[in-house]
């Protein structure tokens, strides 16, 4: 951990109550509202919880890991509780630093969520590049990514357990690339939450800048580096599509140099400087109560946004396809909400 080369100008917002919603990648948010909704998911993940000691799991943190606290790494420990404090989440989860030359930040478990950070990360960043990541990782447990990431981990777990049987691998890989899928959206939802955890857009990207490479800032060009970005969205050849497509499919994350262009983005943005001022959606009975309708119209409009303004051919390919189906949703969606509203009360239908 080094020292901050900037340091925070103003007290940080705090934001009592806020809903996850509230910034989450439009994707994300259908994926989860999905989620909640689909029978029979909550004995699915007792099976695999039970199949994997989360409470064995814990153990192992407490027995291979330092646990941050007031005593041992006590500027992580204040950092996490600002962290949770600033986002209003209950409680504060555990943090970990395990010992690893790569850099890593996770959450994991369902009862009990914690962070891991592992040294590789926390001896190159600053402490104010570092609240981005412990904010990022608040985000994972606001927005109950928990649950799913550790599904993910777990699925992958088994998959190569079973990789022998090959019917057994072909069907685990539908169900993980569509995880993986959702994961890269869910990282660029808690991109805006480290954001929101630290209100300081250079910070998140001094951390972008040290996962695509950069040792030295001094070497570094940041209007060179956001160009990548542009350069990766905006090809035109057939081929690079396909090879972005393969590339893709079994990242866990997006690649730094989107993650810092999509994240600089929203931090110019009005929908950011919204929740500055107050604007947000809160924790209530209204957004408990949000239709499955609204998020998953939501991830749709999404994808026919990317596919509209993209000018990669792979994309043009199926963005009519895309918006075909998305105008399909919207009619079916209609179409309840129509019935549901000219039925009258206690009529009974009959088959």
């Amino acid at each position: 951990m080094t020292e901050s080369d900037v340091q925070q100008a103003a007290p940080r917002i705090q934001f009592p109550g806020i809903s996850p919603r509230a910034y989450e990648h439009p994707a994300d948010r259908g994926a989860m509202a999905t989620l909640r909704t689909v029978p029979g998911v909550g004995n699915v993940l007792k099976t695999l919880n039970s199949l994997f000691n989360e409470r064995a799991e814990r153990l192992m943190a407490v027995a291979s890991h330092v646990r941050v606290g007031p005593a041992q790494y006590p500027t992580l420990d204040k950092v996490r509780l600002e962290s949770a404090e600033i986002l209003d989440l209950p409680k504060a989860p555990k943090l970990y630093v395990s010992r690893d030359p790569r850099a890593i930040a996770q959450t994991r478990g369902i009862d009990e969520p914690f962070i891991v950070l592992s040294t590789g990360l926390v001896e190159a960043l600053d402490t104010e590049a570092l609240r981005f990541v412990i904010g990022h990782e608040m985000g994972h447990v606001l927005s109950g990514h928990a649950v799913l990431l550790t599904l993910l981990d777990r699925l992958l777990r088994l998959q190569r357990s079973i990789a022998w049987v090959p019917l057994g691998v072909i069907g685990l890989r539908a169900v993980i690339a569509a995880l993986h899928e959702w994961q890269r959206k869910s990282e660029l939802s808690c991109d805006r939450a480290g954001l929101l955890a630290g209100q300081d857009p250079q910070a998140a990207l001094r951390a972008h800048l040290y996962l695509a490479g950069a040792t030295d800032l001094s070497q570094i060009d940041i209007p060179s580096f956001l160009e990548q970005a542009r350069e990766y969205e905006e090809i035109d050849d057939i081929r690079d599509s396909i090879i972005k497509l393969l590339a893709v499919e079994s990242q866990p994350h997006p690649f730094s140099v989107v993650r810092a262009s999509q994240l600089q983005r929203w931090a110019a943005s009005d929908e950011y400087r919204a929740i500055l001022t107050g604007d947000y959606r809160r924790r209530d009975a209204q957004d408990e109560g949000n239709p499955l309708n609204e998020d998953i119209q939501g991830a749709a409009k999404s994808y026919k946004d990317t596919w509209d303004n993209s000018t990669d051919p792979l994309v043009k390919v199926v963005s009519d396809v895309g918006g075909a189906i998305t105008g399909m949703a919207d009619k079916v969606f209609g179409g309840f909400r129509r019935s549901g509203q000219q039925e009258p009360a206690g009529s009974d239908s009959t088959n």
